[in-house]
């Protein structure tokens, strides 16, 4: 269902970026992103009620750091 609140925040939060804007600080395509977003490994910050995602940059840094942490089954 589509968050108003979440939205106003996304309006007022300049540190949200676009999965094209992530993928670019991250040094990966766009569609990895997407994909890992659509597998449930990472989580965007915000899903807009059009689908498009939103990411927190040091949010998703994070979200990676516990992906490739140590004990993690890979």
């Amino acid at each position: 269902m589509w968050d108003r609140a979440a939205a106003n925040r996304f309006q007022s939060d300049p540190e949200l970026l676009t999965t094209a804007q992530a993928a670019q600080q991250l040094g990966v395509s766009r569609r990895t992103l997407a994909r890992y977003a659509e597998r449930g490994q990472l989580a965007p910050t915000l899903v807009l009620p059009s689908g498009h995602l939103r990411w927190n940059l040091e949010d998703v840094r994070r979200q990676l750091r516990a992906l490739r942490a140590p004990g993690d089954g890979a």
